[in-house]
Protein backbone atom coordinates (compact mmCIF):
# COMPACT_ATOMS: atom_id res chain seq x y z
CA UNK A 1 0.00 0.00 0.00
CA UNK A 2 1.31 3.06 -0.80
CA UNK A 3 0.04 5.78 2.04
CA UNK A 4 1.65 9.70 1.56
CA UNK A 5 0.27 12.51 3.19
CA UNK A 6 -3.48 12.33 4.79
CA UNK A 7 -3.79 8.74 4.17
CA UNK A 8 -0.35 8.08 5.74
CA UNK A 9 -1.52 9.81 8.86
CA UNK A 10 -5.09 8.12 8.93
CA UNK A 11 -3.69 4.79 8.55
CA UNK A 12 -1.38 5.31 11.62
CA UNK A 13 -4.26 6.45 13.73
CA UNK A 14 -6.72 3.58 12.44
CA UNK A 15 -4.16 0.97 13.73
CA UNK A 16 -4.41 1.96 17.29
CA UNK A 17 -8.64 1.75 16.82
CA UNK A 18 -8.83 -1.88 18.07
CA UNK A 19 -7.12 -0.47 21.48
CA UNK A 20 -9.23 -2.01 24.19
CA UNK A 21 -8.24 1.22 26.43
CA UNK A 22 -10.62 4.31 25.21
CA UNK A 23 -8.20 6.55 26.67
CA UNK A 24 -5.05 5.34 25.12
CA UNK A 25 -6.53 4.93 22.12
CA UNK A 26 -7.79 8.80 22.61
CA UNK A 27 -4.32 10.06 23.49
CA UNK A 28 -1.99 7.80 20.43
CA UNK A 29 -4.56 9.23 18.17
CA UNK A 30 -3.86 12.64 19.05
CA UNK A 31 -0.63 12.09 19.32
CA UNK A 32 0.22 10.79 15.84
CA UNK A 33 -2.18 13.86 14.31
CA UNK A 34 -0.44 16.60 15.75
CA UNK A 35 3.22 14.63 15.11
CA UNK A 36 2.50 14.67 11.70
CA UNK A 37 1.28 18.03 11.71
CA UNK A 38 4.47 19.43 13.22
CA UNK A 39 6.93 17.67 10.43
CA UNK A 40 4.68 18.96 7.40
CA UNK A 41 3.97 22.45 9.30
CA UNK A 42 8.21 22.70 9.82
CA UNK A 43 9.05 20.56 6.28
CA UNK A 44 11.12 18.35 8.56
CA UNK A 45 14.36 17.14 6.68
CA UNK A 46 15.40 13.51 7.21
CA UNK A 47 19.03 15.08 8.59
CA UNK A 48 16.64 16.88 11.41
CA UNK A 49 14.88 13.62 11.89
CA UNK A 50 18.10 11.70 12.93
CA UNK A 51 19.18 14.55 14.38
CA UNK A 52 16.48 14.14 16.67
CA UNK A 53 16.65 10.85 17.27
CA UNK A 54 19.92 11.26 18.38
CA UNK A 55 19.19 13.87 20.48
CA UNK A 56 16.28 11.53 22.12
CA UNK A 57 18.84 8.58 22.52
CA UNK A 58 21.04 10.67 24.28
CA UNK A 59 18.80 11.82 26.53
CA UNK A 60 17.88 8.73 27.56
CA UNK A 61 21.58 7.34 28.06
CA UNK A 62 22.74 9.86 30.03
CA UNK A 63 19.34 9.42 32.43
CA UNK A 64 19.37 7.60 35.59
CA UNK A 65 18.33 6.85 39.12
CA UNK A 66 19.15 10.31 40.13
CA UNK A 67 18.93 12.55 36.83
CA UNK A 68 15.95 12.23 34.87
CA UNK A 69 17.19 14.35 31.60
CA UNK A 70 13.94 13.27 29.89
CA UNK A 71 11.97 15.26 33.14
CA UNK A 72 14.53 17.88 32.24
CA UNK A 73 13.74 18.63 28.63
CA UNK A 74 9.61 18.56 29.86
CA UNK A 75 10.45 21.06 32.28
CA UNK A 76 12.38 23.45 29.84
CA UNK A 77 9.98 22.82 26.78
CA UNK A 78 7.24 23.92 29.25
CA UNK A 79 5.62 20.31 28.96
CA UNK A 80 5.53 20.10 33.07
CA UNK A 81 4.19 23.71 33.90
CA UNK A 82 1.30 22.69 31.40
CA UNK A 83 0.44 19.53 32.47
CA UNK A 84 0.57 20.69 36.29
CA UNK A 85 -1.74 23.32 34.85
CA UNK A 86 -4.37 21.02 33.64
CA UNK A 87 -3.82 18.42 36.68
CA UNK A 88 -3.96 21.12 39.16
CA UNK A 89 -6.95 23.42 39.07
CA UNK A 90 -6.10 25.15 42.38
CA UNK A 91 -9.01 25.85 44.40
CA UNK A 92 -9.37 29.64 45.99
CA UNK A 93 -7.50 29.99 48.86
CA UNK A 94 -5.26 26.27 48.25
CA UNK A 95 -1.31 26.97 47.39
CA UNK A 96 -0.30 26.22 44.09
CA UNK A 97 0.86 24.02 42.39
CA UNK A 98 4.89 23.83 40.65
CA UNK A 99 6.88 21.69 38.66
CA UNK A 100 8.30 18.54 40.45
CA UNK A 101 11.60 18.87 39.23
CA UNK A 102 14.17 15.78 38.71
CA UNK A 103 15.86 15.53 41.98
CA UNK A 104 12.96 14.08 44.07
CA UNK A 105 13.96 10.40 45.69
CA UNK A 106 12.26 8.43 47.63
CA UNK A 107 12.83 7.15 51.15
CA UNK A 108 14.24 10.44 52.24
CA UNK A 109 15.16 10.84 56.26
CA UNK A 110 12.30 11.46 58.86
CA UNK A 111 13.30 14.59 61.03
CA UNK A 112 11.73 15.44 63.76
CA UNK A 113 9.48 19.10 64.44
CA UNK A 114 12.18 21.85 64.65
CA UNK A 115 14.72 19.43 63.09
CA UNK A 116 18.11 20.69 61.24
CA UNK A 117 18.12 18.57 57.39
CA UNK A 118 21.35 20.58 55.76
CA UNK A 119 23.56 17.83 57.44
CA UNK A 120 26.39 19.75 56.72
CA UNK A 121 25.89 20.94 53.65
CA UNK A 122 27.02 24.33 52.78
CA UNK A 123 25.20 27.66 53.44
CA UNK A 124 23.85 29.72 55.94
CA UNK A 125 21.25 28.39 57.98
CA UNK A 126 17.06 28.81 57.50
CA UNK A 127 14.59 28.20 59.66
CA UNK A 128 11.76 27.09 57.33
CA UNK A 129 8.27 27.17 59.22
CA UNK A 130 4.65 27.37 58.56
CA UNK A 131 1.25 25.48 58.70
CA UNK A 132 -0.82 23.08 56.63
CA UNK A 133 -3.74 24.05 56.75
CA UNK A 134 -7.12 23.65 54.59
CA UNK A 135 -8.82 26.35 53.02
CA UNK A 136 -11.24 27.14 55.49
CA UNK A 137 -7.55 28.30 57.60
CA UNK A 138 -8.18 25.25 59.90
CA UNK A 139 -5.03 23.27 60.65
CA UNK A 140 -4.25 19.74 59.60
CA UNK A 141 -2.33 17.58 62.30
CA UNK A 142 0.01 14.53 61.10
CA UNK A 143 -0.04 15.94 57.61
CA UNK A 144 3.18 14.65 55.50
CA UNK A 145 6.01 17.19 54.87
CA UNK A 146 8.83 16.02 52.26
CA UNK A 147 11.31 18.94 51.19
CA UNK A 148 14.29 18.68 49.52
CA UNK A 149 16.42 21.79 48.18
CA UNK A 150 20.09 22.46 46.60
CA UNK A 151 23.09 23.73 48.64
CA UNK A 152 24.96 27.10 48.52
CA UNK A 153 26.56 25.84 46.09
CA UNK A 154 24.12 24.89 43.75
CA UNK A 155 23.78 21.28 44.10
CA UNK A 156 21.23 18.93 45.16
CA UNK A 157 23.18 15.99 47.20
CA UNK A 158 22.04 13.24 44.55
CA UNK A 159 24.51 15.46 42.15
CA UNK A 160 26.93 15.03 44.99
CA UNK A 161 29.37 11.74 45.79
CA UNK A 162 28.03 12.15 49.80
CA UNK A 163 27.72 9.43 52.91
CA UNK A 164 23.75 10.63 53.62
CA UNK A 165 21.36 13.01 51.96
CA UNK A 166 21.51 16.64 52.27
CA UNK A 167 18.83 19.65 52.68
CA UNK A 168 15.99 16.33 52.23
CA UNK A 169 14.04 15.04 55.00
CA UNK A 170 10.00 14.26 55.58
CA UNK A 171 8.63 15.13 58.82
CA UNK A 172 4.94 15.23 60.35
CA UNK A 173 3.01 18.19 61.48
CA UNK A 174 1.85 18.87 64.74
CA UNK A 175 -1.90 19.08 65.97
CA UNK A 176 -1.86 22.78 64.89
CA UNK A 177 -0.86 21.71 61.47
CA UNK A 178 2.93 23.09 62.16
CA UNK A 179 5.63 22.11 60.41
CA UNK A 180 9.43 23.85 60.98
CA UNK A 181 13.33 22.87 59.98
CA UNK A 182 16.07 24.19 59.86
CA UNK A 183 17.99 23.61 56.53
CA UNK A 184 20.41 26.44 54.69
CA UNK A 185 18.73 29.48 52.43
CA UNK A 186 18.09 28.39 49.01
CA UNK A 187 20.32 29.88 46.25
CA UNK A 188 19.74 30.41 42.63
CA UNK A 189 21.84 27.79 40.58
CA UNK A 190 22.03 26.20 36.72
CA UNK A 191 19.37 23.21 35.74
CA UNK A 192 22.31 20.39 34.79
CA UNK A 193 23.17 21.92 31.35
CA UNK A 194 26.20 19.29 30.30
CA UNK A 195 24.09 17.01 28.47
CA UNK A 196 21.47 17.30 25.34
CA UNK A 197 18.71 19.61 27.78
CA UNK A 198 21.93 21.91 27.91
CA UNK A 199 22.71 21.43 24.14
CA UNK A 200 19.45 22.44 23.21
CA UNK A 201 18.91 25.91 25.79
CA UNK A 202 22.59 26.87 24.55
CA UNK A 203 20.93 26.27 20.37
CA UNK A 204 18.22 29.06 21.33
CA UNK A 205 19.89 31.29 23.20
CA UNK A 206 18.75 30.43 26.68
CA UNK A 207 20.09 30.51 30.30
CA UNK A 208 19.84 27.73 32.36
CA UNK A 209 19.00 28.83 35.88
CA UNK A 210 16.29 28.59 38.40
CA UNK A 211 15.79 31.06 40.93
CA UNK A 212 16.08 30.49 44.87
CA UNK A 213 13.81 27.89 45.86
CA UNK A 214 12.51 24.88 48.28
CA UNK A 215 10.55 22.32 47.07
CA UNK A 216 7.91 20.80 49.15
CA UNK A 217 5.40 17.57 48.69
CA UNK A 218 2.66 17.23 51.29
CA UNK A 219 0.06 14.71 51.52
CA UNK A 220 -2.97 13.99 54.10
CA UNK A 221 -5.57 11.68 54.03
CA UNK A 222 -8.99 13.63 51.83
CA UNK A 223 -6.93 16.15 50.81
CA UNK A 224 -5.36 16.51 47.27
CA UNK A 225 -1.36 16.31 47.37
CA UNK A 226 0.46 19.62 47.17
CA UNK A 227 3.51 19.56 44.78
CA UNK A 228 4.65 23.17 44.97
CA UNK A 229 8.19 25.54 45.66
CA UNK A 230 8.64 28.61 47.81
CA UNK A 231 10.78 31.14 46.23
CA UNK A 232 12.95 34.12 47.56
CA UNK A 233 11.72 37.25 47.00
CA UNK A 234 14.17 39.45 45.21
CA UNK A 235 15.86 36.73 43.14
CA UNK A 236 17.32 38.40 39.59
CA UNK A 237 15.92 34.75 38.07
CA UNK A 238 12.12 34.89 38.73
CA UNK A 239 11.17 36.37 35.90
CA UNK A 240 13.24 33.90 33.29
CA UNK A 241 12.91 30.38 35.53
CA UNK A 242 14.61 28.08 33.02
CA UNK A 243 11.57 25.61 33.88
CA UNK A 244 8.96 28.49 33.94
CA UNK A 245 8.01 27.42 37.58
CA UNK A 246 7.24 30.38 38.67
CA UNK A 247 3.90 31.71 40.54
CA UNK A 248 3.64 34.59 42.38
CA UNK A 249 1.68 33.58 44.83
CA UNK A 250 4.41 31.32 45.91
CA UNK A 251 7.40 33.81 46.63
CA UNK A 252 8.12 34.47 50.18
CA UNK A 253 10.83 37.18 52.14
CA UNK A 254 13.98 35.34 53.44
CA UNK A 255 15.03 37.27 56.36
CA UNK A 256 18.12 37.68 57.60
CA UNK A 257 19.08 38.23 61.59
CA UNK A 258 22.42 38.62 62.65
CA UNK A 259 24.04 36.22 65.11
CA UNK A 260 23.42 35.87 68.84
CA UNK A 261 19.68 36.86 68.16
CA UNK A 262 17.02 34.69 69.69
CA UNK A 263 14.99 32.73 66.16
CA UNK A 264 11.20 32.02 66.21
CA UNK A 265 12.00 28.74 67.83
CA UNK A 266 13.61 29.60 70.93
CA UNK A 267 17.20 29.13 69.56
CA UNK A 268 20.31 31.44 69.42
CA UNK A 269 22.47 30.78 66.47
CA UNK A 270 25.92 31.49 66.46
CA UNK A 271 26.10 32.91 62.75
CA UNK A 272 24.21 35.22 60.78
CA UNK A 273 20.58 32.77 60.05
CA UNK A 274 17.68 33.31 57.69
CA UNK A 275 13.99 32.62 58.18
CA UNK A 276 10.79 32.09 55.55
CA UNK A 277 7.41 31.35 57.20
CA UNK A 278 4.80 29.88 54.59
CA UNK A 279 1.66 28.83 54.84
CA UNK A 280 0.99 25.44 52.94
CA UNK A 281 -2.91 25.47 52.12
CA UNK A 282 -3.93 22.18 50.71
CA UNK A 283 -7.51 21.28 48.58
CA UNK A 284 -9.47 18.68 49.72
CA UNK A 285 -10.37 15.88 46.98
CA UNK A 286 -13.51 16.90 46.97
CA UNK A 287 -12.74 20.52 46.01
CA UNK A 288 -9.85 19.62 43.99
CA UNK A 289 -12.21 17.88 41.66
CA UNK A 290 -14.60 20.30 41.33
Amino acid sequence: MDLQGDDLTAAVVASFGDSPSDRYREVMSALVRHLHAFAREVDLTEDEYFTAIDFLTRTGQISTGTRQEFVLLADVLGLSMLTVGLGNRTPPGATQSTVFGPFFVEGSPEVQLGGDISNGAPGQPCLVSGRVLNTKGEPIPQALVETWQADEDGFYDVQKELDGPQNRAHLTTDADGNYRFWAVRPVAYPIPDDGPVGELLRAGGRGPMRPAHIHFMVTAPGYSRLITHVFAAGDEYLDTDAVFGVKHSLIADFAEHPAGTEAPDGSTPEQPYYTVDYDLVLATTEEAQQ
